[in-house]
């Protein structure tokens, strides 16, 4: 055997404890000997019993050889042949036992040896049964007040797994009467199983997430499996929102916690690993209340050395694991704290006992120093982005006006009456409307005179509706209830001549609407180069593009949400923009439930347009009416209809001169295009034909069947409200349908457009006036947030930021951005817009570069898909907290995906955060970011001036390439997500050229052929970079703005609920 470090005598021999190894395997003689020792020569033995592969691990040989520099401790290891083999009366001797269970750990023979020798225990063995299964770890958590997810028990008897009360349904179970709806967590009751289970709803897409043991760069895989596991015990308990991040808690006794923050294995199950293939993880800061927690872990489990799992999750901190003995891997001040509190706590309970003179030194506390910027610097301190969804199939929508029994009887089962409106996504809801179509249809076949009042047509049409798939999900289809105390007041010839009495109900089905594949991909491409508005990185981030806002979130520095709409194709748009900013890998669902947040809620992201104001109403109607005249528009007709003078406007109006011919001209090139439909269906090669996303050819005609139906009314006239239904089906099938070569379309999408530009953002308002009332009524409560989400910035707040003692590497660890991405429809980008350009920002005749880009914005005919809109705070730390200049707003947008024939008529935009003429020939300092490539991993960006309006840029932005192409200029001139179209950009992103060659994006990044595995072949087209607005507003100006928007907003409520009350 060899001996142990035994430091009093090496000191007298002149050894230093850093020369040689400071613990051994075993040792007899030397514990023969230990009881008749002199007192001044004692030594302290602390035991090690614990298999080999953790006994000789990493984390465990650099706290032992620390804990031997102790004057008075040796420290011997208990070799793993004697644990399993010998007899506890021939295990070695010790003063302390450290001692923990793992895979093949004899616990019971360890229990036995503690009763026999009586040491101190570092973690105590009979708790450690308690750990090994989860019921007893959550039933002590629970008796000690710590906040732990809702939870059920399933015990399952091995013999009758039948046997048991769980009563599973589509989108949830129920455990011993709890119901958990998903997501939901399934754990085994036996810790030692790491196979833990995550199921999705449907409304994401379902399947479930299946963790397990990390196996290479693997801790999760993504399973179509939606059903739950039918044999075993588990505990059921409901899924923590905490947007992708765990945070794993280390203890060493009840007064210090290391606490580090990793990527959720839930997320997409690849593990991060640094150069040298560890995983990645970062120390963060615990709050006050998060520290008594890890103090109650302790005591209560009785493990001075453990490890525990925190999920931060709605502004609260749940424990959802406690795992007992654990260490941190390769954190040298850890190893370093560790030590220090074990050896200081074996000394403190012995030393007096074998009389061993000690004391407990006193040291000074570690100030955290956290460095400034300086200079012209300045940190960016929130990004909020507005971003509309991405590319999607043609929506469809299908209105009809039931009396039937069984229609009211499901309208008052799900609680219609209480607000008159009732919204049908769920699948057991869809199917119940199925249902009631299939027996009214099988009624009306049986017996013609029966009192169905439903039309037959419409009925059919909703069974064909919900049938399709073969599956429901919320994603793809709804119905809307509505109840019409008088019924449906007629609205046109179309609708049947008699009208019926007494109470119906509206019933809109809507479908359609889908994110498609090319959707994903420019959502997923838009979030990659999104993360270059952040400043850049070192190490393992150098020379990655967006390596700042990795590092940032990776640190735990980024306090990032992203929210979004109830709509299908927004929330997957929202989760394919976050698969991209954070470099996920993947399937959707997981990081769609962990990532987004619904924001469905007081109308922040969600509107109902079926619900219309009484001005949109008014509006629509002088809409309808001014497009309903056969003849050319008149000047008096400019006038009513384009006040603003929007240069879009009047060239739409100019292409199509008489609207009602227009609209004969596609209604004839309509009927062209079913009847070319129709004669492919009929041709025997076309009959298996494979549209793009999986449509067929019948599905196509169905598609404009309808709208040649619908668009022309039995009286001859149009119905206006069709014109952007047609403008999104021609739009649809000229970019991804291509392929069918059917005559005419580039014809129709002409037309359509020219109409589409004019029916489209009028319906927002035709004035002024209009448009900020309409804007009001959408956006306000997302307009009150965004203020909040600014002024909550620069508050200090205590989450989200690394502890600065073990910010190693990092430069500013105090720091921390804000991010928050709202991923919303048309309706709100078309609204928000409006209150920034009509609610009173800024002066146009004072500002010059304000009116330059209400021009710009007047030019933009379309707010295609991907549209953003983005604010951007700085903060200057060398000005004064009080001083207006102290922080700096930006205002940025984008239309968004470019259209099909946008060459010629996209205008240019001056650029993105564009510098002053004054500044063009000053060279940058010292301490500047002109090249980022070059950059220190957190420095802020250089603020730049504002635009110099008489110097018009000398470069020519190429109006054929795509969005995320570079021109060959400096290194830190980045185009993509950027224009870069003025002299002197000062823009914060590194070079994305190397980038797209190096990972083999060209084909990807340009229009081009859709990635393999997309259903269909598709064109993908690139998003429009993002063009200033305005950069340099002050935070006081844009709080102000926000404030009086919404102040007006409330007054004119008041007024309304007023009149109504009075009218009543």
């Amino acid at each position: 055997m060899l001996e142990p470090c035994v430091g009093a005598a090496r000191k007298k021999q002149g050894w230093s404890c850093r020369d040689i190894p400071q613990f051994v395997v075993g040792y007899e003689n030397y514990q023969r000997d230990m009881g008749q020792m002199d007192p001044s020569e004692r030594q302290i033995v602390v035991g090690i019993c614990a298999m080999t592969k953790k006994s000789k691990s990493k984390p465990m040989t650099q706290i032992l050889e620390r804990l031997c520099k102790f004057d008075y401790i040796d420290v011997v290891i208990f070799p793993e042949e004697v644990i399993l083999e010998e007899p506890v009366e021939k295990w070695p001797l010790c003063d302390c036992l450290i001692s923990f269970h793992s895979k093949g750990f004899p616990l019971d023979k360890a229990v036995e040896y503690a009763k026999l020798r009586n040491p101190l225990l570092i973690n105590d063995l009979n708790m450690q049964y308690f750990i090994q299964d989860r019921r007893e770890v959550y039933r002590i958590l629970q008796e000690e007040g710590i906040d732990l997810p809702r939870y059920a028990v399933l015990n399952r008897d091995p013999d009758n797994p039948e046997e048991c009360n769980l009563v599973e349904g589509e989108d949830q179970v129920e455990v011993n009467g709890e119901v958990f709806h998903k997501p939901f967590v399934e754990k085994p009751v036996c810790a030692e199983d790491h196979n833990v289970y995550i199921y999705y709803p449907t409304s994401a897409g379902g399947g479930s997430q299946r963790l397990f043991r990390k196996i290479g760069s693997r801790s999760s895989v993504y399973s179509p499996e939606s059903s739950v596991r039918k044999t075993g015990s588990y505990i059921y308990e409901e899924f923590m929102p905490t947007d992708g991040t765990d945070v794993k808690v280390y203890t060493v006794g009840p007064d210090y916690a290391h606490a580090e923050a990793r990527k959720s294995p839930a997320l997409d199950g690849k593990v991060e690993r640094d150069s040298e293939g560890k995983e990645i993880r970062y120390p963060v800061m615990l709050t006050a209340m998060e520290k008594l927690v890890a103090r109650k872990v302790c005591l209560a489990f009785k493990q001075t050395v453990c490890g525990f799992d925190l999920l931060r999750a709605n502004g609260h901190s749940f424990v959802c694991d406690v795992n007992g003995f654990s260490f941190v891997k390769n954190s040298m001040k850890y190893y370093d704290d560790c030590a220090k509190v074990l050896g200081n706590m074996v000394m403190r309970e012995l030393a007096p006992q074998l009389h061993i003179p000690w004391s407990i030194p006193m040291e000074a506390e570690d100030i955290p120093i956290v460095p400034t910027t300086s200079g012209t610097m300045m940190e960016l301190r929130c990004v909020i982005a507005i971003i509309r969804h991405g590319d999607r199939t043609p929506k469809q929508k299908m209105k009809m006006e039931v009396r039937h029994p069984l229609f009211f009887e499901l309208f008052e089962k799900y609680g219609g009456y209480k607000t008159g409106k009732l919204k049908l996504k769920k699948p057991k809801q869809l199917q119940e409307v199925l249902d009631i179509a299939r027996l009214l249809l099988v009624e009306l076949g049986q017996h013609t005179d029966c009192e169905i009042e439903e039309k037959k047509s419409k009925l059919e049409q909703l069974k064909t509706v919900l049938e399709m798939y073969g599956h429901f999900s919320g994603i793809n289809r709804k119905v809307q209830l509505t109840y019409l105390r008088n019924g449906k007041p007629k609205a046109s010839s179309e609708e049947e001549d008699s009208k019926k009495d007494g109470p119906s109900l509206l019933l809109v089905l809507k479908w359609g609407g889908e994110l498609t594949p090319a959707g994903r991909v420019q959502a997923e491409e838009l979030g990659r180069a999104f993360r270059c508005m952040y400043p850049g990185g070192q190490g393992d981030y150098a020379g990655f593009p967006g390596c700042g806002l990795l590092r940032l979130h990776s640190t735990y520095r980024h306090d990032l949400k992203i929210y979004a709409s109830d709509e299908g194709r927004v929330q997957m748009t929202a989760a394919a923009f976050a698969k991209g900013l954070l470099a996920l890998e993947g399937e959707l669902t997981p990081i769609l439930v962990q990532m987004v947040k619904s924001a469905n809620m007081n109308g922040l992201l969600d509107s109902d347009s079926d619900s219309l104001t009484d001005c949109q109403q008014k509006v629509k109607a002088r809409l309808h009416e001014i497009m309903q005249k056969d003849q050319d528009f008149t000047e008096q007709d400019y006038q009513k209809l384009a006040p603003t003078g929007s240069p879009s406007l009047v060239n739409s109006m100019k292409v199509i001169e008489n609207p009602v011919k227009t609209c004969d001209k596609v209604y004839a090139l309509i009927q062209s295009l079913t009847s070319q439909i129709r004669k492919r269906l009929e041709d025997p090669k076309s009959a298996d034909l494979q549209l793009y996303h999986s449509e067929t050819l019948e599905l196509m005609l169905q598609r404009w069947s309808k709208l040649e139906r619908d668009f022309r009314m039995k009286n001859g006239r149009y119905d206006i409200s069709k014109i952007p239904d047609i403008y999104d089906c021609i739009k649809y099938d000229l970019q991804h349908n291509a392929s069918l070569d059917l005559e005419d379309t580039r014809e129709l999408f002409r037309l359509s457009r020219a109409l589409a530009d004019i029916v489209i953002p009028q319906e927002y308002g035709i004035n002024r006036a209009e448009k900020l009332d309409i804007a009001q009524a959408y956006c306000v409560p997302l307009m009150k947030k965004i203020q909040l989400d600014l002024q909550r910035t620069h508050e200090d707040e205590a989450v989200n930021k690394l502890h600065p003692l073990y910010s190693r590497g990092v430069m500013s660890p105090g720091r921390h951005v804000r991010t928050r991405l709202y991923f919303t429809s048309e309706s709100h980008v078309h609204s928000l817009l409006s209150i920034f350009r009509y609610g009173g920002l800024l002066n146009e005749e004072k500002d010059q570069q304000w009116k330059q880009a209400m021009d710009y914005l007047s030019a933009v005919t379309e707010l295609n898909y991907m549209t953003q809109i983005v604010i951007m705070l700085y903060e200057d730390n060398n000005k004064d907290p009080s001083s207006e200049e102290r922080f700096h707003v930006e205002l940025h947008f984008s239309p968004g995906v470019k259209g099909c024939e946008d060459e010629e008529t996209i205008p240019l935009g001056f650029g993105f955060r564009p510098a002053s003429s004054e500044n063009e020939d000053k060279k940058p300092n010292q301490g500047s970011l002109e090249d980022l490539s070059q950059d220190e991993p957190d420095q802020a960006l250089q603020v730049s001036d504002p635009i110099n309006i008489q110097r018009r840029s000398p470069m020519i932005r190429n109006r054929k390439t795509g969005s995320m192409e570079v021109p060959d200029c400096q290194s830190s001139l980045c185009s993509g997500l950027f224009s870069a179209s003025a002299l002197g950009v000062s823009c914060s992103a590194p070079n994305l050229r190397d980038y797209v060659r190096t990972h083999h994006l060209h084909d990807r990044l340009y229009c081009t052929l859709c990635p393999a595995g997309f259903e269909g072949c598709s064109m993908v087209p690139s998003i429009y970079p993002l063009e200033t607005l305005h950069n340099s507003l002050s935070l006081k100006q844009v709080d102000e703005f926000l404030n009086s928007v919404c102040e007006s907003n409330s007054e004119v409520q008041a007024k309304t609920m007023k009149g109504a009350k009075a009218s009543v």
